[in-house]
């Protein structure tokens, strides 16, 4: 796997794969677009042979970051490319000057959490009812010092 800085031409497919795997729930182009040319914002995308298989996103401001998405196709999980794709963004985030980093996830979203748990990432509180679906969240914070 390789991981590189995202380009324009990316974005019609991470959006393609928000949809795959975020359900309903997925950033529009617009979205994604906007995200791109934000300055503040880093994007990676992971490849496999040459196609897209995940992306991550994070807002860096100041001392603060912020994870705005992260993923990894289905048939490519559980094999260390997310936890690559993660710690590649989480050493954008330092060379950015950022000190902390802050995610939300699924409680249901086991894989994830034990993801981040074993990142150092650690749980700070719930939002109730955070998803649209009802679901609450877990926000959860590491220190990049």
């Amino acid at each position: 796997m390789t991981v590189r800085k995202w380009r324009f031409e990316d974005i019609l497919v991470i959006s393609q794969l928000e949809k795959e795997c975020f359900h309903g729930e997925e950033w529009s182009y617009k979205t994604l677009v906007g995200a791109y040319e934000n300055p503040n914002t880093i994007g990676l995308v992971a490849e496999e042979y040459g196609e897209i298989i995940g992306y991550g996103c994070v807002t860096c401001v100041f001392e603060n970051a912020d994870f705005e998405n992260i993923l990894i196709v289905e048939q490519y999980r559980r094999g260390g490319r997310g936890r690559r794709l993660l710690y590649e963004l989480l050493g954008e985030c330092k060379s950015r000057g950022a000190e902390k980093v802050f995610l939300e996830v699924r409680v249901s979203n086991s894989a994830a959490l034990g993801l981040y748990l074993s990142a150092g990432f650690a749980g700070l509180h719930a939002r109730t009812r955070y998803y649209p679906d009802g679901e609450d969240c877990l926000v959860m914070q590491k220190s990049l010092n």
